[in-house]
């Protein structure tokens, strides 16, 4: 069988597909099928039946809403997703969903659908490759040589998250990285001349890569552009000219084939017209012997690199002692031994106490990794002992993201899906917004990278309202399969951060002040694990104040004067609401009893605090409009937010 035969086999199954979902992008898959049969069949070295192997070459359908290319060519190529899979395409629990899902499907890199988002993730994974390979690779032994592949196409070009990180990939030189760019200039409002006409090839000329352009329809024009890809040490963009829905007689070349079915008629035509027989699904005999091929292929390329891996491991006992804490699920064991201690009435801010905690950790956890936005001076995420990524030595752990706050959610995504690293990435926490789609992604994902967020209030004063956020720790609540921490002093931070380290199936996003906060007294087992904790109490309090953050020591300011006013009041501390709520009842009712009213404290929008204790009588203290511009303290108090006007919320609640 010839490969362009397989290619039309792609276009049937992917029609196919469509059709009896009768939802779907028929487009792409017919339209790229000549690229994803030479990647696949041809170019790609990775084994099926172990989708992980460390050392497989990566692919990532950036342009994910053609996720029935990539599903046909996994089926087609020997992993795990059966012809069944695909005549499910796009149903309730099927193996095959209408994007590609991370964790759902073998063979699938990463989630993808957000365009753009995937040119992000696959230049985190070029970036990890090159990290791995100069960890561990020696003279004698080659364990990490690989490449990283994306089909990306106009939409990824137009968003800017892919702009952001492929300006990084070219200043680090990601010669491991081949872009394939589905230049076929349909979108779904019709041709891209509506809105798009930049040379995309100059563009990426000008970021500093390796550009070809070539008809991404001719198999050996494909083949020759990734052999000269691979001769360059440059990240390579190839610009494959190619017909939306080729081979479909009457919608190739439309919009109208973009995100929608063909039809029974065209695909009945189409198939004629590319020699294939009518039936539904056909697959022909002769791709049963290509599939064993390919998993003879697979299993052969790992058993070769196992034999390699453990010549080496005989050889650098203290290198295959490193790599097995890199791929532990768990932190290595005294961590919590390394973290720094603090005393009642010191006062850094919480940024501070996280760059000292994050610091101790890096020495603790050596596969720990990350960096910035431009911010690491006011971040204070920068790990001092330790040299920065650049295009020459990748042996470093600090990154330099630039100001690419998207790019950077996406990269640091894309350093924890390759495998081996616990990366995190940081910023002022109201540029979180630049960050959502990655962290929602990321939450998606169930990937436990940690967002750090500085920054975290209207203390941060004579920037302004542009820079004070009000709404941003709430929107962040409301993302699903997120903890926020919000660490009320020092010692909440560090302890923020080992839970976060030790979150499995989820990120974390860490909370930390610009201003200085006081590190307060503690009950003697105070623990902070289950989310909430009573930081002190009365025999029989009348009232409950809880807060996060700085709004802590805010509210026992509070109860000092509701106390000296004859009014016994009890304070909570809430670093993460997500943890609280995940608790049984029976624990929620020893932190706020039932009948006893709660006033929740916040220098933000207040709305989701109702959550913590639904029924119970409660009032909120907080801030629902933007900030001023002035010093912190003074913007506290032209928004009333002082220990006297607590206390007499409290009182009026009561």
């Amino acid at each position: 069988m010839d490969l362009q035969y397989a290619a039309n086999v792609v276009r049937g199954l992917s029609a196919d597909s469509v059709q009896k979902a009768n939802s779907g992008h028929p487009g792409l898959p017919l339209g790229c099928a000549e690229i994803g049969s030479q990647l696949f069949f041809r170019e790609m070295t990775f084994n099926p039946r172990d989708p992980n192997w460390i050392n497989r070459d990566r692919f990532v359908l950036s342009a994910g809403h053609g996720s029935m290319l990539l599903y046909s060519l996994l089926h087609l190529t020997g992993y795990d997703v059966s012809l069944e899979d695909l005549k499910q395409f796009r149903q309730v629990n099927s193996n095959t969903p209408g994007h590609p899902e991370y964790g759902h499907t073998p063979g699938v890199e990463t989630t993808t659908g957000p365009l753009g988002q995937g040119v992000g993730n696959a230049v985190g994974m070029a970036i990890a490759e090159r990290m791995m390979a100069s960890r561990f690779n020696t003279p004698e032994h080659t364990l990490i040589d690989h490449y990283v592949y994306v089909l990306a196409g106009d939409g990824c070009m137009m968003e800017g998250v892919s702009a952001e990180a492929s300006s990084l990939a070219g200043h680090l030189q990601l010669g491991n990285l081949i872009m394939f760019y589905d230049s076929n200039e349909i979108t779904i409002e019709g041709r891209t001349d509506l809105a798009f006409t930049e040379s995309v090839a100059d563009r990426y000329r000008a970021y500093g890569w390796h550009v070809q352009e070539i008809d991404g329809h001719d198999l050996e024009a494909v083949a020759g552009a990734v052999a000269e890809a691979k001769k360059d040490d440059r990240p390579s963009f190839i610009r494959a000219r190619t017909t939306i829905a080729k081979g479909a007689p009457t919608k190739k070349d439309t919009h109208g084939a973009h995100g929608a079915p063909l039809g029974d008629e065209e695909i009945k035509a189409m198939k004629e017209q590319l020699g294939l027989p009518p039936e539904d699904f056909f697959i022909p005999a002769e791709m049963e012997q290509w599939r064993e091929q390919m998993l003879e292929k697979g299993r052969c390329a790992q058993e070769q690199w196992e034999e390699r891996f453990q010549e080496w491991s005989k050889a650098n006992p203290e290198l295959h002692q490193l790599w097995q804490v890199y791929f532990s699920s768990s932190l290595p064991e005294g961590v919590e031994d390394v973290l720094p201690q603090y005393e009642e009435g010191d006062a850094p801010a919480t940024r501070a106490a996280g760059g000292d905690v994050l610091n101790s950790l890096a020495d603790a956890i050596p596969n720990l990794v990350g960096g910035s936005a431009d911010l690491a001076p006011s971040t204070k995420t920068n790990l001092n002992s330790f040299a920065s990524i650049t295009r020459d030595d990748f042996s470093g752990r600090n990154f330099n993201f630039g100001v690419r706050e998207h790019a950077m959610g996406a990269i640091v995504n894309g350093l924890y899906l390759y495998g081996g690293l616990r990366p995190f990435g940081s910023t002022f926490l109201v540029f979180s917004d630049y960050m959502r789609p990655a962290v929602r992604l990321s939450a998606l994902m169930g990937l436990p990278v940690v967002h750090v967020f500085t920054h975290d209030s209207i203390y941060v004063g004579e920037d302004g309202p542009t820079h004070q956020p009000v709404e941003h720790a709430e929107a962040l609540r409301t993302i699903p399969n997120l903890r926020v921490y919000r660490p009320a002093d020092a010692e909440e931070t560090a302890q923020a951060w080992l839970s976060a380290l030790n979150c499995p199936d989820g990120p974390s996003a860490i909370l930390l002040t610009r201003q200085g906060v006081p590190v307060f007294a503690k009950p003697k087992h105070w623990d902070m694990q289950k989310g909430a904790y009573v930081v002190a109490d009365a025999a029989k309090p009348k009232v409950v104040l809880a807060a996060s953050g700085s709004e802590v020591s805010l509210a026992l300011s509070a109860a000092a004067k509701l106390e000296s006013d004859g009014v016994s009041a009890r304070v909570v501390s809430m670093p993460c609401r997500e943890l609280f709520l995940e608790q049984p009842q029976d624990y929620r009712e020893t932190v706020f009893p039932s009948g006893t009213p709660i006033l929740f404290l916040d220098v933000g929008v207040g709305s989701g605090w109702y959550s913590v204790a639904p029924g119970a009588k409660s009032a909120t203290f907080t801030l629902d409009e933007f900030g001023v511009c002035g010093p912190g303290d003074e913007v506290a108090a032209f928004f009333g937010f002082s220990a006297e006007n607590a206390a007499a919320k409290a009182k009026e609640l009561l």
